[in-house]
Parts: structure tokens; C-alpha cells; sequence
């Protein structure tokens, strides 16, 4: 494994990233503004045309003839869209084209700007393209800090190359002169976790303390949700006192990870008492958030206590949160799986009424259970369910809102 040490002290590895130099030529513009923000939704034609473009060729030819319009360059979602439309058209020339193009202009001497092309060459999956824009950066006149080096390095760590992942450590702060940040240490352990090298990810956190990088609680969230994923809680619960013990406190990030594990392993309880925990110890107004209710929710669920589950709801509306379509969805399901059909209907409805529809299987087993009970009462709130299915934006397939009539008129016949 690479030794963090070096980055600070010798990078002795060598760069296996070749880099490749850009065109030495740049062309007359007007400046552009480091401040200018133009709103994405405004109705220049430009923008307009680059929307409504579909043929790669012609995409291409009009976002290069707009290279010096502010209001198209400055636009993130129009240079992003742009980008992945060409990279699904498998045009990565003219991906490259662009880029190294909009190099050459004053833009690109803004580092905020040219880590925009780092992430754009990232997101077309062009890693060594990312790599050498980073690198390269001097040729054109733009200073690096640690914020490029982060963007570089985060397309890197994309590719899950663990050889050319450490060689970048190794060598590139050291030959840049850049120190890493706690950002750069947490890009790396998410992506070793995300590679399943626990350890690795670990030792990584053990050598940026040793030198002075101080581990923020996003650091110890990554490492606890990754061994709690792994089955490993013996360890995400030893990071859990260590954070503690270091004066980090969790975040609610980090107790929603906690919860998460406690419901998937049914100990719906425990995860109520984490819960109440919260609620009594807030921090922020969003301490605890609608995704800890939603756990606990399905945790007691999930275990088979409704009475639980609903109690957890009215906390929540106590609270003044509002519920959210997953909560709904979660209530629906599991009201459904233990024959709360009365219940169900009722949350449903409501949520049905806000757009907000459970899946397709979820609405069958709730008009199967109504239409079973016989009573007229139940067979009026099913046709009321099948009324909301069909004023549905977008609508429900024709195949799928057939098998719901059906499955009311097998008793209506």
C-alpha cells in the first residue's frame, strides 16, 4: 500500500499518467467574468438549439461555434448535457475537441472552470484526459490548488485502478507542491470502501491523522457504513467510540447508518431507542430526519409491529415533519403484508392525492385485500383507489391498469 508520508515528504513513485500538451496557440476572445452567473432556464436561442439538437455532428458543430458565448459556456447544464449526449453517441472526439478547445480561452486560465472540464471529461468516463488536464493546467496559464487536485483525483478514483490511484498519491502532490486536505483523504477511503479494500480504507484514515489531517465525521461515516454493509459491526461500532472518543461527533448521517444496520438485522427496537436518542439530543432542527423515521418505520414494520410502526408516524407529524413519498410507500407495503387494509387505504388515499403512488404490486394486493372482505363499504374504497390510479401523471401502463379492473370487476361480476 502507498504511504500517505510520501506525498507529504518524497513522492518517489513515478507518474504513470502520460501527459499530454495542449495547443499552444490561443485564440483573440473577450474576457469572461470570473463572477458571471447566467440563469439555465432563460430562452436564448442558443441554448434553445443545443437542447433540441439530437444528431451528434450537429450538436458538436453548434456548441463550437458558441465557445465564445458567455451564456453557453457559463451554462452547467447545458456544457453537462452536451457531454453526455456526445459520450452516449460514443463521439469522444468530439467530447475532446470541445474541451481542449475551451482550454485555449480566458475561461480556462479560472481554476473553478477547468475543474469543470476535469469532471466533464470524468463523467464521459475519459480519465486520462482528466488526469492530464490537471496536469497540464500551467500550460495554459490557470493555477492548481488542492480543489483541482481533489477533481482529478475524484475521476480517477472512478476507474477503480488501485495501481494508478496510488501512483497519483504518491507522485502528483509532491511533484505540484500541493498538500492534501481531509477532502482528498475522504475521496480515496469511499473509494477503496466502494472497491472493498476495508483495510486499505482504514490505514489510509490511521496515516492522515499521523500526519496532521484531522478526520471529520464524514471519515468515520464512510468507514462505519462500509463495515456495517460488510457484516463487520464488532468494527463500525469500535469507529463509532473512536470518533466519540476523538471529540467527532456523529452527524445524522452517521445514526441513520446505524439504524440502517439495526433494521436490516430486525432489531427494530434498538433502532426506536437510537431513535428517541435523537430526539432528545437534537442538534439541528433536522436531527432526526424523515430518513431515521423512515427506517424505524420499516424496521417495526418489517418485524410485524403496525402499532409500533404507526406510533413512529404520529412522532414524526409531532415533530413537524411532513411524510414523505417513501414513508408513505413504506406504510402501504407493510400495511398490505399484514392486512391493515383499512389502514392502508386510508394512507394511500392520501398519498395517492399528493401524485405520490406506491408500486404497482402494492396497489394489486391493496385492491385484492378491499375487494375480498365482500363489504360494500370496502368495494367503494377500491373503486375510489382505481379513480386516483387512472388520474395519474404520467399514467400506469394499459396492461397494468387492466389487471387493476380486473381484479375489481372478478367481484362486481
Amino acid at each position: 500500500m502507498f504511504s500517505l508520508r510520501l506525498v507529504r515528504r518524497f513522492g518517489t513513485a513515478p507518474h504513470i499518467l502520460a501527459t499530454n500538451a495542449i495547443a499552444s496557440s490561443v485564440e483573440k476572445a473577450s474576457s469572461v467574468r470570473s463572477n458571471v452567473r447566467k440563469p439555465s432556464g432563460v430562452d436564448e436561442p442558443a441554448l434553445i438549439k443545443l437542447k433540441n439538437e439530437r444528431d451528434p455532428e450537429k450538436l458538436f458543430n453548434l456548441f463550437k461555434a458558441n465557445a465564445h458565448n458567455r451564456v453557453v459556456v457559463e451554462n452547467r447544464f447545458a456544457f453537462e448535457d452536451t457531454v453526455s449526449r456526445l459520450a452516449g453517441a460514443g463521439r469522444f472526439d468530439y467530447i475532446e475537441n470541445l474541451l481542449e478547445h475551451q482550454k485555449t480561452l480566458p475561461q480556462g486560465r479560472r481554476e473553478g472552470f477547468v475543474v469543470r472540464l476535469i469532471m466533464l471529461y470524468g463523467r464521459a468516463g475519459m480519465t486520462k484526459h482528466a488526469v492530464n488536464t490537471f496536469c497540464d493546467m500551467h500550460l495554459y496559464g490557470c493555477k492548481r490548488t488542492v480543489k483541482s487536485l481533489n477533481a482529478a483525483l475524484k475521476v480517477l478514483t472512478q476507474s477503480r485502478d488501485l495501481e494508478a490511484i496510488e501512483s497519483f498519491l504518491s507522485d502528483i502532490p509532491f511533484r505540484f507542491d500541493i498538500e492534501l486536505d481531509v477532502y482528498s483523504i475522504n475521496i480515496v477511503i469511499k473509494a477503496f470502501c466502494e472497491m472493498g479494500i476495508l483495510e486499505k480504507a482504514y490505514l489510509v484514515m490511521v496515516e492522515m491523522d499521523k500526519l496532521g489531517i484531522t478526520p471529520d465525521v464524514i471519515t468515520y461515516t464512510t468507514l462505519i457504513a462500509a463495515f456495517y454493509k460488510a457484516n463487520r459491526p464488532e468494527i463500525a461500532n469500535g469507529l463509532w467510540n473512536l470518533m466519540v472518543l476523538k471529540g467527532c461527533l456523529p452527524n445524522v448521517a452517521t445514526f441513520n447508518v446505524r439504524i440502517q444496520f439495526l433494521v436490516s438485522k430486525g432489531r427494530a427496537w434498538e433502532a426506536n431507542k437510537l431513535l428517541a436518542f435523537m430526539r432528545r439530543h437534537k442538534k439541528f432542527p433536522e436531527f432526526p430526519d424523515e430518513v431515521t423515521y423512515n427506517l424505524v418505520i420499516k424496521g417495526f414494520c418489517r418485524a410485524g409491529f403496525s402499532e409500533m410502526a404507526m406510533r413512529v408516524y404520529s412522532a414524526l407529524h409531532n415533530e413537524g415533519y411532513k411524510p414523505n413519498q417513501k414513508i408513505y410507500q413504506t406504510m402501504i407495503h407493510y400495511l398490505c403484508e399484514a392486512g391493515d387494509f383499512d389502514l392502508a387505504y386510508s394512507m394511500c388515499k392520501d398519498s395517492m392525492e399528493k401524485n405520490w403512488f406506491p408500486s404497482v404490486h402494492t396497489i394489486y394486493n391493496l385492491l385484492e385485500g378491499l375487494r375480498k372482505d365482500g363489504k360494500l363499504a370496502k368495494l367503494d374504497k377500491a373503486k375510489y383507489i382505481y379513480r386516483l390510479v387512472l388520474k395519474r401523471i404520467p399514467p400506469f401502463p394499459a396492461a397494468q391498469i387492466e389487471t387493476m379492473k380486473s381484479i375489481l370487476s372478478r367481484k362486481l361480476n
